[in-house]
């Protein structure tokens, strides 16, 4: 077996065996290098986790024109005490599954029923239906409608243009092939009288899937007569099948349960050891990226041998209704098969019943209105979101795996994370699929890599927590772009306003600026939306104003958008025109227009503005002339890890060539008013998780370059940003004085939070203040005590647009 050891060698270096090379491991026997092989592919393509669907489930009938000689779901009429369920049964069990927290509902039912009996023929007439199919469509649609439950179906052979109509109505679906091997439906076999089990028209639905874009479920059940070669030669075909469409999201390795009453109730089942030595050949021959599935409930008693062989998917289980399909095997309680992941080394992790890689895909998987469902409920690694923290919004912290760490004492990671930490560490820069690994951590991972952010955070900046006294001012909301995630502009069209637009008079900038200097300021951060007739006159001309209201403020200002346009509205370079600025009285730049630095992400949430290359030309030109800026990311929309790591590994590399950078800032994508979302094409913001492991991942992976990371009190709220302080951040940003941008977002928070707040906030945390300038220098006494000392700041006056001045924005 020398020939089959090379095979797997060749696996594990990440080459799928061949089709001869599949064949040829059918004889083989050592089951622990087939598991070593497997376990390795498994982690290196989805961690530790290991998902399930939280799920009700639905036998529509159990009236089945097939016989299968193993089955207990399908019953004749005689024994079914009514064809099909109504629709108020359905709903029924529909409202049980959403009030037990569950997202999918499992639609099972015999194969066309109406062909073989006329009492099922007659059922579906009562119903106003002519086919199961066409009632299948309509509970779907019903119970979409009434609970927002996401269906998957099972309903057997389908026709392309049956499943053009259900795919309207479900996030998935799936056929088990069970076998390619014809001999089975012989006489004598487990598929003899069961016309819809013959290998080639179940390959033909999938197919037909595949060419639907459906993502689609499939398998093989095992212990029902076949030999391990044509187990091999089953799951080869799925494989053909998938390497086609890449349609099916997830392979299962079912083991046959012999059942009283039915024709195979004495027939052996399958070993444990010929279970996994299928799983384990399962996940050679798909490789890492595919999920391979066993049902838990099938084997309570090994699940942690099942996770070594291969498997990343429980598949749904049910807290609500029993496996129909299996009654005499209960669903695992999930608390229990929580425990039993972690026994095997993994963490249990909720999904829906689209699998993430086909949320994360673009290339429309669902239906528009299906999609929007499922991102409302799910994370930027497309799995459930297992909090109900939102950013900008005054919901309570979330305790338990999402919650940081409070005991330096944390458990021991799994090794990838372990690695990825021990490479910060030693002073390594880590790649960007070690920085994925990281966004991927829950919990015990997740604590491992917050406590060690905050170990590095102690080791390089120590206890102390800095803010700055500024103030926001916001000039004008007018803008001729339309980011896709900015509530804050007001566009060219009276439809998109959500409030009246404005243009700040020079005497109420002025004002702005001399009040915050009298409250003790020591910044003024000006930036505002691209109004058509601003051009590069206008900013140099708001420096004016600033500095003739108050000569030493700092003033922080321009966004690289506003810069380019300015440039680009003169004729002059970036170059020329940030050195006409920084001659103005421009002293550094905020890191905003960032979003997610990665073009991808761009073409979706802001498609007409600076490229993420432009974004650093503007930033790498104004560290040329010696103007400091801020980096942020704006995540928590379309994004996901791998954007992250693309967005961090750029800032580094920029400051590792220019040093301009003086912090690093996560901004949480703050949903509630953001068009993107209200058209459903976006995530409702980063979980808390999410957000947390931002402030920390930055940490590790801009370290040592960049010493500073800000958490947003505004974006994370105050509570959120005391926690971040415990997870690699060492400053809060500024006291405001006025915030507009995220409260146009929808956030509770914004405005103010006074130096006296955050001080407050900070010792709470169990660390040190300190009031900084934008530089992180020293702030003058005076100063400090003129910003304790602050009278309430007076109401802002936002000049209204002057009528004409704009044509087609509404004052």
């Amino acid at each position: 077996m020398s020939d089959a050891r090379a095979i797997l060698m060749q696996t594990r270096d990440g080459r799928r065996p061949s089709r001869e090379e599949a064949l040829a491991l059918a004889g083989f026997d050592d089951l622990g290098a087939l598991m070593e092989v497997a376990e390795d592919l498994t982690l290196r393509g989805f961690g530790r986790d290991v998902s399930y669907s939280r799920k009700v489930f639905v036998p529509l009938t159990q009236l089945c024109r097939d016989v299968c000689h193993y089955c207990t779901f399908a019953q004749p009429p005689r024994n079914s005490a009514k064809p099909f369920l109504t629709p108020d049964e359905v709903l029924a069990i529909a409202r049980a599954g959403a009030a037990a927290g569950c997202k999918e509902i499992l639609f099972t039912l015999g194969d066309k029923p109406e062909q073989r009996y006329r009492v099922a023929r007659e059922a579906l007439a009562e119903l106003g239906h002519q086919t199961t199919l066409s009632y299948l469509a309509a509970m779907s649609q019903l119970v979409l409608e009434e609970t927002g439950l996401l269906p998957h179906l099972n309903p057997g052979l389908m026709s392309e243009a049956e499943m053009e109509t259900l795919r309207r109505v479900s996030v998935s679906m799936g056929i088990m092939l069970e076998s390619s091997a014809e001999r089975l439906c012989r006489r004598g076999g487990p598929h003899w009288g069961s016309p819809d089990k013959r290998p080639a028209a179940r390959l033909e639905t999938l197919r037909a899937a595949g060419r639907q874009k459906i993502p689609f479920t499939s398998g093989i059940l095992i212990g029902i007569g076949e030999t391990r070669q044509e187990r091999i030669e089953s799951l080869l075909a799925l494989r053909d099948v998938h390497d086609e469409y890449r349609h099916i999201q997830e392979i299962i390795v079912q083991n046959f349960r012999a059942k009283p009453d039915t024709r195979m109730a004495a027939s052996p089942e399958p070993s444990l050891e010929d279970h996994l030595w299928t799983i384990a050949v399962a996940r050679i021959l798909f490789g890492a990226d595919t999920t391979i599935q066993a049902p838990p409930n099938l084997r309570p008693d090994a699940c942690a041998a099942l996770i070594r062989a291969g498997i990343n998917d429980w598949g749904g289980v049910s807290p609500v209704t029993p496996d129909h399909v299996n009654p005499e095997a209960p669903w695992p309680q999930l608390d229990a098969l929580a425990a039993e992941t972690a026994a095997g080394g993994r963490i249990l992790t909720e999904r829906l019943a689209v699998h993430p890689g086909y949320l994360r895909d673009e290339a429309g998987w669902l239906e528009p209105s299906l999609s929007t469902r499922a991102l409302r409920w799910t994370d930027g690694g497309g799995y459930v979101r297992t909090d109900d923290w939102f950013a900008g919004t005054r919901t309570p912290l979330p305790r338990g795996d999402a919650a940081v760490p409070s005991s330096p004492v944390v458990p021991r990671p799994m090794p990838e994370v372990r690695r990825c930490l021990d490479h910060v560490a030693d002073g390594r820069a880590l790649s960007a699929d070690e920085i994925v690994t990281l966004f991927g951590a829950r919990g015990g991972d997740y604590q491992a890599v917050v406590t060690a952010a905050d170990r590095l955070r102690r080791e390089v900046v120590g206890d102390t927590v800095s803010y700055v006294v500024n103030r926001n001012i916001n000039y004008t909301n007018v803008c001729q772009y339309r980011c896709a995630f900015c509530a804050f502009s007001k566009g060219r069209t009276a439809a998109s306003l959500r409030g009246p637009a404005y243009d700040l008079a020079d005497d109420e900038i002025a004002r702005r600026v001399g009040e915050a200097w009298a409250r003790g300021a020591t910044e003024v951060c000006l930036q505002g939306g691209i109004h058509p007739q601003y051009t590069g006159r206008t900013y140099l001309h708001v420096l004016e104003v600033v500095k003739a209201a108050a000569p030493d403020m700092h003033v922080h200002a321009f966004s690289p958008l506003e810069v380019t346009h300015g440039a680009q509205t003169l004729g002059l370079s970036l170059r020329a025109y940030l050195a006409e600025l920084q001659a103005a009285g421009l002293d550094t730049l905020p890191g905003t227009a960032a979003e997610v630095l990665d073009d991808d992400v761009r073409k979706i949430i802001c498609p007409d503005k600076v490229s993420s290359q432009e974004w650093l030309d503007v930033m790498r030109t104004a560290h040329g002339l010696g103007l400091r800026t801020t980096a942020t990311i704006m995540f928590g929309h379309v994004d996901g890890p791998a954007h992250w790591a693309n967005h961090l590994l750029r800032v580094r590399a920029l400051q590792e060539e220019t040093g301009g950078f003086t912090e690093f800032v996560p901004l949480p994508f703050v949903h509630m008013e953001a068009p993107l979302w209200l058209k459903g094409k976006a995530r409702s913001g980063p979980t808390y998780r999410e957000a947390i492991l931002m402030h920390a991942v930055a940490r590790l992976v801009l370290h040592p370059l960049i010493g500073n990371i800000q958490a947003s009190w505004v974006k994370m709220g105050p509570e959120g940003a005391g926690e971040c302080l415990r997870a690699g951040a060492n400053d809060l940003g500024g006291v405001l004085m006025n915030e507009s941008i995220t409260r146009a977002a929808g956030a509770d928070h914004g405005q103010e939070m006074s130096p006296a707040r955050l001080e407050a906030l900070i010792r709470a945390a169990g660390r040190t203040p300190r009031q900084r300038t934008t530089l992180y220098g020293e702030v003058p006494a005076a100063r400090c005590a003129a910003a304790f000392a602050a009278a309430p700041a007076q109401p802002v006056v936002n000049t209204p647009l002057r009528r004409g001045k704009l044509a087609g924005v509404a004052t």
